[in-house]
């Protein structure tokens, strides 16, 4: 598949059913690279241009602004680097769209814990890549030939 002829919607679409199937990125302040730790994303099927995370007050992103999230699917099928801007997320009818029990372990608190950051990442551009290799680039890997052309064409470079 040549994802930079005309199925560039097909691979959007492969990686956001991977990022819901398995909503780990990790995440950093492009301000600060050594900010970079694992954050689980809160996604929202109609809303295509951001993706929520909850986190602490005292943390790195607490000073918001440009940030960059990497991503692997579980299944290795797909791979992203995208980025975005931080902002505080005010919308109360969307903390309680994602809160749940996984979020509430990680506040003493429940719902009130004065120390929950609630953030929005506004999405910008980002890479994704095809994971997915042919049988024929497959034996072309294990007979040590080029395989550069092949997934040169796995790439789209997009904006979310």
């Amino acid at each position: 598949m040549n994802f930079r002829n005309g199925n560039a919607d097909e691979l959007k679409t492969k990686f956001w059913k991977a990022l819901a199937k398995s909503p780990f990125v990790f995440l950093q302040r492009d301000a600060d690279p050594q900010t970079a730790v694992p954050m689980t994303a809160q996604l929202d099927e109609d809303a295509d241009s951001a993706i929520w995370f909850f986190t602490s007050k005292k943390s790195d992103f607490a000073k918001l602004g440009n940030a960059t999230a990497t991503y692997q699917g579980d299944d290795h099928g797909v791979f992203a680097r995208f980025t975005g801007k931080l902002e505080i997320e005010e919308d109360q009818g969307r903390f309680e769209q994602f809160w749940n029990n996984f979020v509430k372990a990680w506040y003493e608190g429940g719902k009130n814990d004065p120390d929950i950051l609630f953030l929005r990442m506004d999405l910008g551009e980002a890479e994704i890549w095809s994971g997915e290799m042919s049988a024929l680039s497959t034996a072309k890997m294990a007979l040590g030939m080029d395989v550069r052309d092949d997934m040169n064409n796995k790439k789209l470079e997009t904006t979310l």
